[in-house]
C-alpha cells in the first residue's frame, strides 16, 4: 500500500536534486570555484583549533545518520525483517554518503564568500540564490527540497511512533497503557503517533524562542542514540559476543571489528557533541545538550 507513494518520493527526490545541481552549475552567476579550492581548502571560523573544529562539524553528518537504528522499530510491519531491516540500515548509510556528496559538492563549487554565508541562518538557500541570481528561480529549485522535508517528517513521525508504541507496550514510558493502544479502524498506533507529533511541534516552536536550545535538542538526540547503540555493543564485546546468534545477516569475525569501530566512534562522539559550536561561548553558541542529556537520563532512571 505504501510502495507507490514511497517510490514516487524517491523519484521526486532524485529529480529535484539533479535539477538543482545541474542548474546552479550551468548558471553559476558569480563564477565557480576551482577543484583545488573545493577539495583542499579548509577554513575554521568557530574559534576552535582546526582539527577540533572539523570534529565539531561532524554533528550535522551524525545527526543525518544517527537515527538509522530507528528502522528496527518497523520490524513488525516488514516482511522478512531479519533480512530486510539490516539491508535497509546498511543501504541507508551508503545512500546518504553518495547522495550527500552529490548534493554538497556542486554547492561548494558555486558557494559565495564564507563571511557572507556565516551571516545566514540557512546557507543553502543563499547559495542557490547567489548562483541563479533570481528569487523566483531559487524558490523553484528549492521547492522539491521543501516537499522532501515534509516527506522526511512523515517518515520520522512514522518511525518515532512505532518506537514509542514499542516502549509503551513493554511499560517503558509513563502512560504506557494509553500509548500502547492500536487503533482498530486505522490499524496503527494512533495515540503514539499523536504523542510523537505533539513533541515534534513543540520542538519546532522552541526554535522561535531560542535557536541554541533547539539545536541542543538535536544534539542530545545524537548523544542519546549513540549511547543507546554503544551500550549493548559494549556489553556484547565484554561477554565475548556469546549472545550473538547466527542469523540471515551474520558478519562473523568482521562483526567484532565493526563493534570495536562503533565503540571507538561512540567514545569520541559522546563528549564531542557536548561541546559548544563556537568560541567564545555566548547565548547563541552555548550547548545545552549535556543538561538535557542528564535530565533525560535521571528521569529514565527514576522511571
Amino acid at each position: 500500500m505504501l510502495f507507490r507513494p514511497l517510490t514516487a518520493a524517491i523519484f521526486w527526490t532524485f529529480a529535484g536534486v539533479i535539477a538543482l545541481i545541474s542548474t546552479i552549475l550551468a548558471i553559476a552567476k558569480n563564477g565557480r570555484r576551482d577543484a583545488r579550492w573545493v577539495f583542499t581548502h579548509f577554513e575554521a571560523n568557530s574559534g576552535w583549533p582546526d582539527g577540533w573544529s572539523f570534529c565539531v562539524g561532524l554533528l550535522h553528518a551524525a545527526y543525518a545518520t544517527s537515527s538509522t537504528g530507528m528502522i528496527i522499530s518497523m520490524c513488525e510491519e516488514v516482511r522478512k525483517p531479519e533480512v530486510q531491516v539490516p539491508k535497509a540500515m546498511v543501504a541507508t548509510i551508503l545512500i546518504n554518503l553518495f547522495a550527500g556528496l552529490l548534493f554538497l559538492i556542486p554547492l561548494v563549487f558555486v558557494s559565495p564568500d564564507m563571511s557572507d554565508m556565516l551571516a545566514m541562518a540557512q546557507p543553502v538557500p543563499y547559495i542557490v540564490k547567489s548562483a541563479v541570481g533570481s528569487e523566483g528561480g531559487s524558490f523553484a529549485l528549492l521547492f522539491p527540497l521543501m516537499v522532501l522535508s515534509v516527506l522526511c517528517g512523515i517518515g520520522c513521525t512514522t518511525a518515532t511512533s512505532r518506537c514509542v508504541w514499542s516502549f509503551a507496550r513493554d511499560g517503558g514510558i509513563p502512560g504506557a497503557k494509553w500509548w500502547s493502544q492500536v487503533n482498530r479502524k486505522l490499524d496503527l498506533p494512533l495515540n503514539a503517533m499523536m504523542l510523537a507529533m505533539v513533541c515534534e511541534i513543540l520542538l519546532g516552536f522552541l526554535y522561535f524562542g531560542s535557536s541554541a536550545a533547539f539545536n541542543s535538542f538535536g544534539g542530545v538526540g545524537v548523544i542519546c542514540l549513540t549511547a543507546a547503540y554503544a551500550t549493548p555493543i559494549a556489553i556484547s564485546l565484554a561477554t565475548g559476543r556469546k549472545q550473538v546468534k547466527k542469523g540471515s545477516f551474520y558478519l562473523g569475525k568482521f562483526g567484532i571489528f565493526t563493534n570495536v569501530v562503533a565503540i571507538a566512534w561512540s567514545l569520541l562522539a559522546l563528549p564531542l557533541f557536548r561541546m559548544p559550536s563556537a568560541l567564545p561561548v555566548d547565548e547563541t553558541t552555548v550547548n545545552y545538550a549535556p543538561v538535557v542529556f542528564v535530565a533525560a537520563t535521571v528521569i529514565s532512571g527514576i522511571w
